[in-house]
């Protein structure tokens, strides 16, 4: 059974009325398209953006499971970062110094192209660029952030993209208890993730994409879009499916969907606020293993987000497992070991979903002329921003000349294949051995103050 909006997150509970007006209906039978895409998340909406921008005579179809935004593009932390999943190392590797750069550099301007369409389109999104911000809270974490900082130094990074922080000016913007310094990036800003997904995809429809809500698509092949409610072929197929790329016929070990759980607070009072600080509406972090995300919400709440969550047995995924007592109270107790002073605070909305995640860890997208079929994703958590790069990049790929590649077609992420993870029980004892050792190596870290080894080893596997 479908899940109502107001269940699936803070950011839908709180979304305005207009923005929770239907916005498709399924598909009735069988049907054409010149493209077809497969899922109504960022991915897939931000592609018919561009493509309609491109040619509004476009025929584009959006087939969607249950309603647009209702993955991980309704339910994430909110950063429109220019967080990449890849290093710098590792794209060069495959390209060029110059390619990787290119990328980070692009990361940037996604950022600022989600703001400059948002304004354009007189999008409502919460939009407020206050940077990020990644605390360092032990020894180790301050020795990993100024490492981190040497080597972006070495990539050609300077001050204006990624600065160093000491402990009294990381304290200024975030007051957590035991800083002992920062990283800080301006190239991240705060949003309501819903308020953007339903926007874009109200925008797409008015633009002319068929939106066919409630038909799940059981198969992709050349040409066709297999769905429980009829067909739809179209001569390009674009797969943006993320974390539920599971379900497709033929894709069972193409992505492995991992839970991120959140929780938020209520408005917090101005004088809590001023003790806390993030008065740009900085997102935050800190330098653990183990994941873990925040922002200042528009309204004066903390949203705050971690893994840990378990992947459950043969990629599944059901409305249970967005919701983990163990995991969410794990998260209440990290947050107020930041921020004590949040400690009275009621905690008004817990939620979740699944990632999607590569064997790999690679973010990708591509297209092959030759089958008609594009794909975007793997964002590993960072799609709030890549999935913006990845719908201008696949209109590129879509419409562009072989011949004549360009800036965004040539960046090493594209046209990437990853290779297919483990079959059951290997992947499931491989990845929550993983989260586990994450975990483990945090809390061994905290107690000796020495680098965990294993963290070095899983830290390539798990995206950290």
């Amino acid at each position: 059974m479908t899940q109502r909006p107001a269940e699936l997150s803070l950011w839908w509970n709180t979304l305005p009325a207009d923005l929770l007006e239907p916005l498709g209906a399924p598909l009735p039978g069988d049907s054409t398209a010149d493209i077809a895409i497969v899922g109504a998340g960022y991915t897939g909406l931000w592609t018919a953006y561009y493509l309609l921008k491109a040619d509004p005579s476009m025929r584009v179809a959006i087939i969607e499971a249950n309603y647009a935004g209702f993955g991980a593009s309704g339910r994430n932390g909110g950063w429109a970062s220019a967080l990449f999943p890849v290093s710098l190392e590792a794209l060069a590797r495959v390209s060029s110094r110059e390619h990787a750069i290119a990328l980070k550099r692009e990361m940037f301007a996604t950022v600022t192209e989600i703001g400059r369409v948002a304004a354009a389109e007189s999008w409502d999104i919460n939009w407020q660029q206050g940077g990020n911000l990644v605390l360092a809270r032990t020894p180790l974490q301050l020795a990993s952030a100024r490492a981190e900082i040497a080597n972006l130094r070495s990539w050609g990074f300077g001050e204006e993209d990624y600065a160093l922080l000491g402990a009294s000016e990381a304290k200024k913007q975030a007051a957590a208890t035991e800083v002992l310094g920062a990283t800080f990036t301006p190239h991240c800003a705060a949003i309501n993730p819903a308020r953007l997904v339903r926007n874009l995809a109200r925008t797409v429809v008015a633009m002319g994409a068929k939106l066919y809500e409630d038909t799940a698509a059981e198969a992709i092949e050349p040409g066709i879009v297999r769905t429980s409610r009829g067909s739809v072929r179209a001569e390009v197929i674009v797969r943006a499916t993320e974390g539920y790329t599971p379900s497709l016929t033929g894709e069972k070990r193409t992505l492995a969907p991992i839970y991120s759980l959140m929780l938020a607070t209520e408005p917090l009072s101005d004088s809590i606020w001023e003790s806390i600080g993030l008065r740009e509406r900085q997102t935050f972090s800190d330098g653990r293993h183990l994941i873990i995300y925040g922002q200042r919400t528009s309204d004066g709440r903390i949203a705050f987000g971690g893994r840990g969550a378990p992947y459950f047995f043969g990629s599944k995924i059901t409305p249970a497992q967005d919701r983990n007592a163990q995991v969410h109270a794990g998260l209440w107790k990290v947050l107020t070991d930041l921020f004590p002073v949040v400690s009275d605070a009621h905690v008004t909305h817990t939620w979740g979903g699944p990632l999607g995640i590569s064997r790999d860890w690679w973010a990708s997208c591509g297209f092959d002329r030759g089958t008609g079929l594009a794909w975007a994703g793997g964002y590993v958590g960072d799609g709030v921003g890549t999935t913006n790069l990845a719908g201008r990049t696949l209109t590129e790929l879509i419409t562009g000349d072989l011949k004549s590649p360009t800036a965004l077609t040539t960046l090493p992420w594209v046209n990437h294949h990853s290779p297919k993870w483990e079959p059951e029980p290997l992947r499931w004892l491989g990845t929550n051995i993983g989260l586990r050792a994450m975990s483990s190596a945090d809390d061994f870290e905290n107690r000796t103050g020495r680098p965990a080894r294993r963290a070095a080893f899983f830290g390539r596997k798990m995206g950290h």
